[in-house]
């Protein structure tokens, strides 16, 4: 049986875009976030925040008892040089993160009855041209093995009384942090052209819909199991910075050769090349067959709203 008295949602690794996002949302719609992560969030607050390692356990666990649910994004950001050590760090960041939420859990008397869990698109690798769903095989690389070890740690931490929500998500198009605005500076420069050969996939939806997929993941008692969180309507990289250059109304954008970005992304940006270099084409197949109604269906539509240049019908 679900528990639907208490509101309180704890979102583990929740000081970051995704989370602060969610937490505005959650609020709106009458829940209480709880973050958990190392640093307090310097945004103002419609949230309680509790410290947390995202290693071992702690006070942090008493915010877990009789939740409602948890929402866990906790990990290294994946925006960085792929180092050794790096490397080493966004594998274990998510698996020990998980396992601690796990132990958590297994010490309470009323731990929460739902668990949505974040992995990513990126588990499918980087087919050129293939269309993924969620029935589609993983792909090969980093990015792919740290997505199995962290679904894996997941489905050992889940209790099994547990209804339990697995998020493949994508490139999240938002207004106040992810890759977006480091794009739209670039392209105001006039650096908004075509990346490499154009032709990789960018799979990518809007922050309203993600926050949307989110809550019906949380209070959707029929919501099992993994789900593509992405937009049904992927575009190539070259749509999408020509998209980016017509919402920020930039007449021009000049394109980066493959050899450009590999010398540029590690010395100026700091960033992986493959970033951006590789992408993939993604279908929230198990949404739209369960009929979730996305807000944002076109790319145009999407970055028009971000912009400010159309207004936003707010659906729950």
């Amino acid at each position: 049986m679900e528990n639907t008295g208490n509101r309180r949602i704890v979102i583990a690794g929740g000081s970051g875009f995704l989370g602060l996002n969610l937490a505005g949302h959650l609020h709106e719609h009458g829940f209480e976030p709880v973050l958990l992560s190392r640093h307090a969030p310097t945004a103002p607050c419609v949230w309680r925040h509790i410290e947390w390692d995202g290693q071992t356990l702690g006070p942090w666990a008493e915010a877990l008892e009789g939740a409602y649910g948890i929402v866990n994004l906790a990990g290294r950001s994946v925006d960085c040089i792929k180092t050794a050590e790096h490397c080493d760090e966004i594998l274990r960041s998510r698996v020990e993160a998980t396992a601690a939420l796990g132990k958590a859990c297994r010490s309470l008397n009323e731990p929460p009855s739902r668990w949505v869990q974040m992995s990513t698109a990126h588990i499918y690798g980087d087919p050129p041209v293939r269309i993924c769903d969620e029935a589609s095989a993983f792909g090969y690389g980093l990015a792919p093995t740290v997505g199995r070890s962290w679904e894996a740690a997941f489905a050992e931490a889940a209790l099994p009384e547990m209804r339990t929500v697995v998020l493949r998500t994508s490139f999240v198009l938002g207004r106040s942090g992810g890759a977006l605005p480091r794009l739209s500076r670039l392209a105001r420069l006039g650096l908004g052209g075509t990346v490499g050969h154009g032709k990789q996939g960018v799979s990518w939806i809007h922050e309203h819909d993600m926050n949307r997929i989110f809550t019906t993941a949380l209070t959707e008692p029929d919501m099992h199991g993994v789900y593509l969180a992405t937009s049904e309507t992927p575009v190539s990289n070259m749509e999408f910075m020509s998209e980016l250059r017509r919402a920020l109304r930039m007449p021009i954008g000049l394109p980066a050769a493959a050899w450009m970005v590999n010398l540029a992304a590690p010395w100026v940006m700091r960033t992986d090349p493959e970033l951006a270099l590789c992408g993939r084409y993604c279908v929230p197949s198990r949404l739209v067959a369960e009929g979730f109604k996305f807000r944002f269906t076109r790319l145009s539509d999407a970055l028009d709203d971000l912009f400010d240049r159309a207004p936003l019908a707010v659906a729950s």
